[in-house]
């Protein structure tokens, strides 16, 4: 689409961008979660670290430095609800490509979250870093994720166990970002991960 979501820093809100005129279309504001939690210092603001797509383009979610992440809907340009479950920032997000309920997100806790974004509900932690996890990607499959962590290495993880399989520890600094190789192609690199 010609749409972009821009999420970042204290203003509590994501933009939506028409990007065939760079004009702001809609803006979504967070509403802070009933109670103040210890670990935010943003006052009556959420800092944003991360946004996501749903693969259908109806909702969009975004993490605070609070460790709550919000779902919106986007037609509406309407708040729908907080997913809770992690205490440190949220640092990255991502939607799983066959199934626009299913969203994961890694956070400073040091775990990963998968959510029915929809249903409000936590299916399941998943956990082994060592450190804070900085980001996640769902394989083209929607069978497996990757995560990078603070603690340098890189994790594969499968969902049908909900385990890591495979943990590369050739980084020699904190690993920010992870990309599983879009579909498409018959070669042998078709499933390759940066």
């Amino acid at each position: 689409g010609s749409i972009l979501a821009v999420a970042g820093g204290g203003s509590a809100s994501v933009n939506l961008w028409d990007t065939s005129t760079w004009e702001i279309v809609a803006t979504l504001s967070i509403p802070r979660v009933d109670g103040p939690k210890p670990s935010d210092k943003s006052g009556s603001k959420k800092f944003v670290l991360s946004v996501a797509w749903s693969p259908d383009g109806k909702r969009i979610a975004c993490g605070s430095m609070d460790g709550t992440i919000s779902v919106f809907d986007v037609q509406r340009a309407k708040f729908l609800h907080h997913l809770e479950g992690h205490f440190m920032p949220v640092r990255s997000l991502v939607y799983s490509p066959y199934d626009p309920r299913l969203l994961f997100s890694a956070s400073d806790d040091g775990n990963v979250h998968m959510y029915d974004a929809e249903g409000k509900a936590l299916i399941g932690t998943m956990s082994g870093h060592a450190s804070w996890v900085l980001c996640v990607d769902v394989s083209p499959d929607g069978a497996a994720i990757a995560t990078g962590s603070s603690d340098r290495t890189v994790r594969l993880w499968d969902l049908n166990m909900r385990a890591s399989v495979q943990t590369m520890s050739n980084h020699t600094d904190q690993v920010w970002g992870v990309a599983f190789r879009p579909p498409g192609g018959n070669d042998v690199r078709s499933g390759r991960l940066a």
